[in-house]
């Protein structure tokens, strides 16, 4: 189905509910204290998480959404009387969702595909097109919002090779079909003003791409205006057909790819869409806030004070008010006695109020802990050290972490799917765009573990498995760095066979060697 060519209301009103959670989700992930208050201000009217907390009962003067947007923190006014705002934010969600990418792919996983042409050109690609930061920015979105789009496409003019972008789900209208992507149209718009809005929409099915420019209003879509109308879509207008669209590389399915961060989604029943780190947590991080401001109140609270009396302010001249100097050393004597038995220095008062640190950071560690517990983390993952002071070896690490490899491993099931469909694509593109001779074909995917071994504890057991004469000099490389790639690995064995005289097999002609099988054959 192409692409609208009626004025409709915009953004369609059935995934107006999803934009409200992204709006949230977006709010605690970008850590904007500003758009926190806007978020949760009295002004705006969300329907879903308003009032976790359970307090909804209404209070005398107060309105019933009133009352229940204001119990967030971030959502009470600026008392009045108070001269700015002194609300603290703890970016605690963003260090979920960049943890989150972390330990998805800070060790990237290898795709290897059957072909030996074919593995050399998707490494190259892996490599010089960036995927791999892709990948980690793709994985911290998903963390924040519940889900991410990648999209494969080229521009000739820029690169020799296919791009992957990044698109959040907030500017995107998926249509699944028995839980998979079957077409997406994504949005952008490229100017406003009071009275109008263009936007750019791209819309993706089965082997089309669709773009098109409308002229609308804020919650109107308008109508459709040529490519040529702005500069960021007339590259676009002489790709296009009568339609709107053109083919692209890939027949067999879509250059788009939907990858949900944690499936099912608790607040939307029966949804393909993935639900946020954040989803259930938010009242957690927004009463985080709270005990952070708080603890900064009793600061500024517990600095030192003096009241004097109004004699011993110095008069600055008539309507100019008095003021007090505590580093004066010299006053001159009052004309006038002080009471019976006092002192002088008695006069003054010092008011200096307790800072009950103790207090307020056992309660935010409690709430840190019930914050990652509930997104699927241990607190290890964040920096949290051994008190024994010694080193963890890699199986003590994995124990104490074993939440977070969980949730880890439970992500890499989604994605397994989306790096397999991303081989294919790319591949695809190289060859229909640059006419590269490699089939494309979709690859399978090797996870690392997720946590280094204990550098001493690998080298003995490759030192037992070499005594044995059990082990190989590749499968030795591989143990040692299981994030290299075949091209590393076989620079690595030349040298060892260069420096060392070892007896390797030619690394270049690995392929070519044939391993027995059980039944003695050849093949």
């Amino acid at each position: 189905m192409p692409l609208p060519v009626q004025d409709q209301a915009w953004p369609p009103p059935h995934i107006h509910r999803e934009l409200r959670l992204y709006e949230q989700w977006g709010a605690w992930y970008g850590g904007d204290p500003d758009h926190l208050a806007r978020v949760y201000g009295v002004n705006q009217v969300h329907g879903i998480g308003l009032d976790p907390k359970g307090w909804d009962r209404p209070q005398p003067g107060v309105t019933g959404l009133m009352n229940r947007v204001s119990r967030w923190f971030w959502g009470s006014p600026t008392p009045a009387g108070q001269i700015r705002n002194t609300k603290l934010h703890i970016p605690i969600a963003g260090d979920i969702s960049s943890t989150s990418a972390d330990l998805l792919f800070s060790e990237p996983p290898t795709l290897r595909v059957k072909g030996k042409n074919g593995q050399k050109r998707l490494d190259s690609l892996m490599h010089e097109a960036g995927i791999y930061g892709s990948l980690l920015e793709a994985a911290e979105v998903s963390s924040a919002y519940g889900g991410v789009f990648l999209r494969v496409g080229w521009d000739t003019e820029m690169y020799d090779h296919p791009v992957l972008s990044v698109f959040p789900p907030d500017s995107a209208i998926p249509e699944f079909r028995y839980g998979a992507l079957a077409a997406v149209t994504f949005w952008k718009v490229l100017a406003e003003d009071d009275k109008c809005v263009i936007r750019h929409l791209e819309r993706h099915e089965r082997g089309r791409v669709y773009h098109g420019v409308y002229e609308g209003t804020s919650d109107r879509l308008g109508k459709p205006i040529p490519l040529t109308e702005h500069p960021e879509t007339e590259i676009y207008a002489d790709k296009v057909d009568e339609t709107g669209g053109f083919d692209t590389y890939f027949p067999r399915g879509l250059l788009v790819n939907y990858v949900p961060n944690m499936r099912p989604h608790r607040l939307i029943r029966g949804t393909a869409l993935g639900r946020s780190d954040y989803a259930g947590v938010e009242h957690l991080m927004d009463s985080l806030d709270e005990v952070w401001t708080s603890l900064m109140r009793d600061i500024r609270l517990g600095k030192g004070r003096i009241v004097v009396p109004d004699l011993f302010l110095e008069n600055l001249g008539r309507g100019k008010g008095a003021a007090w100097d505590p580093d004066k050393e010299i006053y001159s004597g009052l004309g006038m006695l002080p009471p019976p038995g006092t002192a002088p220095n008695a006069m003054l008062t010092i008011s200096q109020f307790a800072i009950r640190v103790t207090e307020h950071v056992e309660s935010a560690k409690a709430l840190v802990g019930q914050i990652l517990r509930g997104a699927g983390y241990s607190a290890q993952s964040f920096g949290e050290s051994d008190n024994s002071g010694r080193q963890l070896t890699a199986t003590e690490i994995h124990s104490r972490e074993r939440k977070s490899f969980s949730t880890r491993g439970r992500k890499t099931g989604y994605w397994n799917p989306s790096l397999q469909w991303l081989s294919d694509a790319i591949l695809s593109v190289d060859h229909g765009v640059w006419g590269t001779k490699v089939s494309a074909e979709r690859a399978e995917v090797h996870w690392p573990d997720g946590v280094m071994p204990d550098p001493e504890s690998l080298a003995r057991t490759i030192e037992l498995f070499n005594r044995a004469q059990a082990l190989s000099v590749e499968s030795k490389v591989r143990m040692v760095h299981p994030e290299w790639d075949d091209h590393q690995v076989r620079a690595e064995m030349n040298k060892l066979r260069d420096e060392l005289g070892l007896n390797v097999p030619d690394p270049d002609r690995l392929d070519d060697v044939l391993v027995p099988d059980r039944d003695g054959d050849d093949e």
